[in-house]
């Protein structure tokens, strides 16, 4: 069984493994191609025969990743409509997202 652990990042949590590619939400700051991003909000480590469970986080516990590019997702389409009113409203909205390759876990 493969190494994982589970980070906390913008309001929400991502389990994550050496070598994944993950889209979270877009980090604050400027980065480049091939920073170094660090995690220290790690929830849970579990390396197939031990696991740890933080409370709320663990202490001392880092994943490290490598930044690749900020981008924005699909569009989701947000329609309001009502019957027999000639009432429609039709708006797009795309998420802006941050990838990063997790390169550790310590």
């Amino acid at each position: 069984m493969k190494e994982f652990a589970i980070i906390a990042t913008g309001g929400k949590q991502y389990p994550v493994s050496v070598g994944d590619v993950v889209h979270i939400e877009k980090l604050p700051g400027e980065y480049v191609k091939g920073d170094k991003v660090v995690f220290k909000d790690v929830l849970l480590v579990d390396n197939g025969k031990d696991t740890t469970i933080g409370a709320p986080t663990i202490e001392g516990a880092v994943v490290e990743g490598i930044f690749q590019e900020n981008a924005k997702a699909k569009t989701l389409v947000v329609m309001k409509y009502k019957a027999k009113s000639r009432y429609y409203k039709k708006n797009g909205h795309r998420q802006p997202y941050s990838e990063v390759k997790i390169s550790a876990i310590k």
